[in-house]
């Protein structure tokens, strides 16, 4: 294995009116197999147009701003989802209401590729400019700016190099996996949600002093900014074919959601690259299609399409 990582760097992608539903039950930054499908989505582009050797294997994703596109009124309680009903009905009557929540976004991406030469390096950036500026979209949103795409090389353990790469990051946000934090609790005999809603929930508590002044303190059970994540999706039923299935060629199955924790942080906080990388990853005996972190031995394209499509 090499020791050297290759990375190409999408900085400060703004996207406007992304996808913020990231699961059945969370609203909020969205789901990482939106990211690692857009990049997906760009190499079979960059395959499409003469760059046949570009695999793109790996993604980070750094966010920079998320705003949620909610109202809450004078006297109100909670915020309120900011929708629209479009499109109109065959009368031009408004449809019924469908929540789709939605998010503005300024994003920056560390993709991990293989197959690109020195000499391509120039024309990739060009091309991935001219996709990104014409009909790529990203989590459902529109690219509207970004700034221009940027090649590095991380060796690893050489922590000059890493800081080179995080300086373009900050400030920000990588956003990681914190699964462990679900495996211990459910270790311990705890149901899934319960463990789940465990981290999230703020806990406050007072203290009395001889004066009798009291001082009120709020934490979570985990340090960090920890939030809920959809991670990829697990199959429900069996291979097969379905009623007016988007592609007759692939066979179908049902999947729920499959949500874990995650963690925001900040990118000069990692000490190696791999940390914030995502790939996909498949286990094919629990039926499940996942993004996850830190494989020990990553899938290739041909293991995770035959998992998909087989």
């Amino acid at each position: 294995m090499s020791n050297i990582k290759r990375l190409l760097l999408l900085p400060h992608l703004k996207v406007h009116n992304a996808n913020a539903l990231s699961s059945p039950f969370t609203i909020g930054f969205p789901a990482m197999t939106a990211w690692l499908g857009a990049v997906h989505a760009l190499q079979r582009k960059l395959n499409a147009h003469g760059f046949d050797s570009a695999k793109l294997i790996g993604a980070a994703v750094i966010n920079h701003q998320c705003d949620l596109q909610t109202h809450k009124g004078v006297g109100d309680f909670v915020h309120s989802i900011i929708g629209t009903a479009n499109p109109l009905d065959k009368t031009g009557a408004r449809s019924a209401f469908i929540e789709e929540a939605r998010c503005h976004l300024d994003v920056s991406l560390v993709v991990e590729y293989t197959g690109i030469d020195k000499e391509d390096e120039v024309q990739i950036q060009e091309k991935i400019a001219h996709l990104l500026n014409s009909y790529m979209k990203i989590a459902g949103g529109d690219i509207i700016a970004f700034k221009q795409p940027e090649f590095f090389k991380v060796e690893l353990n050489n922590s000059s190099d890493l800081k080179r790469l995080t300086c373009k990051l900050m400030p920000g946000y990588a956003l990681i996996e914190r699964r462990d934090l679900m495996i211990e609790a459910m270790e311990q005999g705890q149901d899934a949600m319960d463990a789940l809603l465990d981290h999230l929930s703020i806990h406050h508590h007072c203290e009395q002093d001889k004066e009798g002044n009291v001082t009120w303190h709020s934490q979570r059970q985990s340090a960090g900014w920890i939030v809920p994540i959809a991670t990829g999706f697990q199959g429900l039923t069996d291979l097969g074919t379905a009623k007016n299935q988007r592609d007759p060629e692939v066979p179908h199955r049902f999947a729920e959601s499959v949500v874990t924790l995650g963690e925001f942080k900040m990118p000069h906080k990692i000490n190696a690259i791999d940390e914030i990388l995502w790939r996909y990853q498949t286990d094919l005996s629990r039926h499940l299609y996942l993004c996850a972190q830190n494989n020990s031995v990553p899938q290739t394209e041909e293991e995770i399409e035959n998992a998909y499509y087989a």
